[in-house]
């Protein structure tokens, strides 16, 4: 006999973990099915952007985040290769100042905030069940979850389905919902550090310099997320034994007031590479089913909008489903909505930043810095790059139009 649950989350990361979490908090049963027994440093987003902490706020998981290790940071140095690094100093902006009752960006290692999800989906009453295969799904009036356990075959039905099981879903290849992507634009590769103790744990540091797009984000006792952009054509630059090394090598900057103590810290987890893209659904719900988080489309990393977009969705999806008596597939149309709008801005933002900060040479040099006199100049031409901290929604729509676009960057 197959068990019978409200919801069936396929899928125990942050998605599926906040949104059981809150479901079973407001009192529906929920099974959660999680292929990993463990969750491991695959160089995911680590850092939440303020309008994405409002999101966990609302959803009444930030405490336990907080407690579990979340790192706020309050300032952010805006470096470059044409910024003497005592003028960015100067002009670093106040992180805690964007968002009412936000600290500024929150900070906190992926597996560790996939592990706390989905523990606090178990102590809010959800079933967990991990170390889960061959999942498969019959989707129809009364969806159906077949999958194996310890090596045995069982059964779970429930009123819907949601696949939160990220970028490579087999729910949505399942359910048959078409994914777009846009061209891959660049490489990214990220790695964790520890030990650089001299970097100030309240600061975060973006820019170019060189060939190369740098990021920094610590998570607090030393420990830093570090991210470096660089063309595809280099996808060799990282491979292999000495990747590691190339890559803190990359961290010595003329920039970064103090960039040698990122440079000399010690790997803590692997240096991973991946193209920088985005991809999205139109429709990411069928009869019985609907997807969050990056099973539903995903953002350029560039940008870091990954977690909050993931928040946002968990909170709109549980809103409906407790506001709704009959979960028919129409009841989601407004959360499509709203995700494709807030997917097609954060899209814009994505590529003006990478526009502007991962493209190399010197008539990209000479376009960036063209283009840092003309925001100087017309404060509207930064909104872009703003919405990845206010939130997509509290930037004004004509931001995200391809004038702001030509403005920025012509000739």
């Amino acid at each position: 006999m197959a068990e019978r649950y409200d919801v069936i989350t396929i899928g125990g990361g942050i998605g599926g973990g906040a949104l059981a979490t809150v479901l079973a908090r407001a009192g529906l049963s929920v099974l959660v099915l999680e292929k990993s027994t463990v969750f491991r440093d695959h160089v995911r987003g680590e850092w939440i952007a303020p309008w994405g902490v409002v999101e966990l706020k609302t959803l009444g998981l930030y405490d336990v985040v907080v407690t579990a290790g979340g790192h706020h940071l309050s300032r952010h140095w805006p470096c470059d290769e044409d910024v003497p690094p005592d003028e960015a100093l100067a002009l670093a902006t106040d992180l805690s100042a964007l968002v009412p009752d936000v600290p500024g960006p929150l900070c906190i290692g992926h597996p560790a905030l996939c592990q706390l999800f989905i523990e606090q989906a178990g102590t809010a009453g959800a079933r967990v069940l991990r170390g889960v295969s061959d999942v498969h799904r019959c989707i129809g009036r009364a969806p159906t979850v077949t999958y194996r356990l310890d090596g045995v075959e069982q059964q779970a039905r429930a009123r819907l389905i949601v696949g939160a099981d990220g970028r490579g879903s087999h729910v949505r290849k399942q359910l048959g919902i078409e994914l777009h992507r846009d061209p891959t634009h660049h490489l990214f590769a990220g790695m964790l550090v520890d030990g650089a103790d001299g970097w100030p744990a309240d600061v975060q540091v973006v820019g170019s310099e060189g060939d190369v797009h740098y990021l920094a984000f610590p998570q607090g006792n030393g420990r830093v997320r570090l991210y470096l952009g660089y063309a595809s054509e280099q996808s060799r630059r990282l491979a292999g034994a000495n990747g590691p090394r190339a890559f803190l090598d990359a961290f010595r900057l003329r920039s970064v007031p103090g960039s040698e103590h990122l440079a000399n810290a010690r790997p803590a987890g692997p240096c991973n590479s991946f193209p920088n893209e985005d991809s999205w659904t139109t429709t990411p719900y069928t009869d019985g089913a609907v997807l969050i988080g990056d099973a539903a489309g995903s953002n350029d990393p560039i940008i870091g909008q990954g977690l909050s977009i993931t928040l946002r969705d968990v909170r709109l999806v549980r809103d409906i489903l407790l506001a709704e008596r009959e979960w028919t597939p129409q009841i989601f149309e407004p959360y499509a909505q709203e995700r494709a709008e807030r997917m097609r801005r954060l899209r814009f933002s994505a590529s003006i930043v990478s526009t502007l900060n991962n493209e190399f040479g010197p008539v990209a040099h000479e376009r960036r810095r063209r283009a840092r006199e003309r925001q100087l100049q017309d404060p509207m031409l930064l909104l872009p790059a703003f919405a990845a901290l206010l939130g997509p929604d509290n930037v004004p729509a004509e931001a995200f139009d391809e004038s702001t676009r030509d403005r920025l960057f012509a000739a």
